[in-house]
């Protein structure tokens, strides 16, 4: 089979497959991805990554095709996606914590013509396969009782040098390569249409600005199928090296970061609660990490005070969303400083590199500083929109900005504040009150390990403030007359919570954010919405 023309983009702007080939081939002898006592090479990541992509070719995937992966962190599911990039087809991510039905929806939705699953998913991947409509290949990372062993595939293909098995057809940087869904909390989950553009701009924006050491050793615990994924290819544009465990365990994460020199890590704020409240952080060294950086979900200051604490001056934060392949802004290491200026630990700092954000009142125009507006992007790296959803699309991309949703004010330094989500503002008794706002002062509190707060259909007060508080563990339960003292002290009487309810974990999304629309589904059972 003669292989199609080198990658090249046919507007002249490069591709995410450009930088895919130039990292494996430019740092061929250098350790690329390391999975339990298994190392790889960027030579061996390059040849096996040209391998899939001659094995998705004979199964039929084509430019504007549409390949899927459901699997834990292992080298060949990133691989698979380099490859989908190459061919100019799109790539979509099902998370391992998914059920079948939410995979079929997505399958069909995206219109996904070969799934590739790891053996340890086999029985749902064969479920999926086949309930989707356009699924036609079932190919698996390895030997397993059904499917096609893509492994085997590639063995059995004539070996190339080097990074010349990496081939693709003429591809416009303005081609969408990742549908990657929402999470969902808010109804069906949509794809946001993700460009080599987009995904380039993705690159270029984390290097400058979220962190990353000079040669990064990066520990990756969740899945790279999904946001787990925007670091790894600056660390290998950087000659670096990926770290993949199969799944988060704090141990086990801790005690990485020593064996395997590991100097860059992200997490998102649930990982770090666990350590913080279940773990003794003195027993391990954390001395390798350089950069520490949390984010997609709030987190709270008082907790930030805490891992700081724990891990030293190497925290940083980083905000963004699926629509803008999470890159808007960075609180940077030396900004977290809870002696001198705890006021910025409330900040999701300014923008990253390549990016331009404003606040915008419901006419689109400019708030001032101080004001509360809705926060919105320009950039290259800004969705195309959302996958056959126009209406949607039209709904987020206006003016020329993406509106995100989050609520936020700028500072007179110029730091930006999210207050709360656009949807999960209360009004109560008349008054707007911002969830975060309250769920910051009672955070800070003893004995509080995590909270969540919404409004409850309310007779009297339309929604009422009410709290959902996860003690720490071994800790005296906090007093819930307490902690609403402490809000109505901090933030008035309107803002404190109608009642306090101790519970013993908070449900989350399969990404680990607190999934606020199941704690409303429970806590509005057999009432009506009065308000909104």
């Amino acid at each position: 089979m003669v292989p199609p023309a080198p990658v090249s983009s046919v507007s002249g702007g490069l591709t995410y497959g450009d930088l895919i080939t130039e990292a494996f081939d430019r740092y061929a002898g250098r350790e690329a991805f390391v999975d339990g006592d298994r190392r790889v090479t960027y030579a061996e990541a390059g040849d096996l990554t040209g391998r899939i992509q001659q094995v998705l070719l004979t199964r039929g995937l084509r430019a504007g095709g549409a390949l899927a992966a459901l699997s834990p962190n292992a080298p060949e599911v990133y691989f698979a996606q380099a490859a989908a990039f190459l061919l100019g087809a799109r790539y979509s991510g099902l998370h391992p914590m998914g059920s079948v039905d939410d995979h079929v929806f997505l399958c069909d939705d995206a219109e996904i013509e070969i799934l590739v699953v790891h053996p340890d998913f086999l029985a749902t991947g064969v479920a999926v396969a086949e309930r989707a409509r356009t699924v036609r290949h079932l190919l698996t990372i390895g030997p397993a009782d059904a499917g096609e062993d893509l492994l085997a595939a590639c063995a059995a293909l004539s070996p190339a040098t080097g990074t010349a098995g990496l081939r693709a057809p003429a591809i416009d940087e303005e081609a969408i390569a990742w549908v990657q869904y929402t999470g969902g909390t808010t109804g069906r989950p949509k794809g946001a249409m993700l460009s080599h553009r987009a995904l380039v701009q993705e690159v270029q924006s984390c290097l400058s600005s979220w962190g990353i050491p000079e040669r990064p050793r990066y520990l990756a615990s969740s899945p790279i199928t999904h946001a787990a994924v925007l670091p790894v290819l600056p660390t290998l544009t950087r000659g670096g090296t990926v770290v993949l465990h199969r799944s988060f365990d704090p141990e086990a994460w801790l005690h990485a970061l020593a064996a395997e020199n590991i100097n860059y890590a992200f997490v998102v704020p649930t990982m770090l609660y666990t350590m913080l409240d279940r773990v003794d952080l003195t027993r391990f060294d954390t001395s390798s990490l350089e950069s520490l950086v949390y984010g997609a979900a709030p987190m709270t200051p008082s907790r930030i005070a805490e891992t700081q604490q724990a891990f030293g001056p190497v925290v940083m934060q980083a905000y963004g969303q699926t629509e803008s392949v999470g890159m808007a802004t960075t609180l940077r290491k030396d900004e977290h400083d809870p002696v001198g200026r705890p006021g910025l630990l409330s900040s999701c700092g300014r923008s990253v590199a390549g990016v331009r954000i404003e606040l915008l009142d419901s006419d689109g125009q400019l708030v001032p500083n101080g004001e509360v507006g809705e926060l919105s992007i320009q950039s290259r790296v800004v969705m195309s929109g959302y996958w056959r959803r126009p209406e949607e699309t039209a709904e987020a991309l206006r003016d020329g900005w993406l509106r995100t949703g989050d609520m936020a004010l700028r500072d007179p330094e110029g730091f930006l504040h999210i207050v709360d989500r656009k949807k999960d503002m209360i009004v109560t008794g008349g008054f707007n009150v911002y969830p975060r706002e309250v769920e910051d002062v009672i955070a800070a509190e003893p004995g509080v390990s995590s909270v969540a707060v919404i409004g409850v259909p309310d007779e009297r007060w339309g929604e009422a403030v009410t709290a959902f508080v996860v003690a720490r563990p071994g800790a005296e339960p906090p007093d819930p007359a307490a902690l609403i003292a402490a809000v109505r002290a901090r933030k008035g009487p309107h803002q404190a919570p109608k009642r306090v309810e101790l519970v013993a974990e908070l449900p989350k999304t399969s990404v680990g954010k607190i999934d606020k629309k199941a704690l409303r589904a429970t806590a509005w059972a057999g009432r009506d919405r009065l308000v909104h």
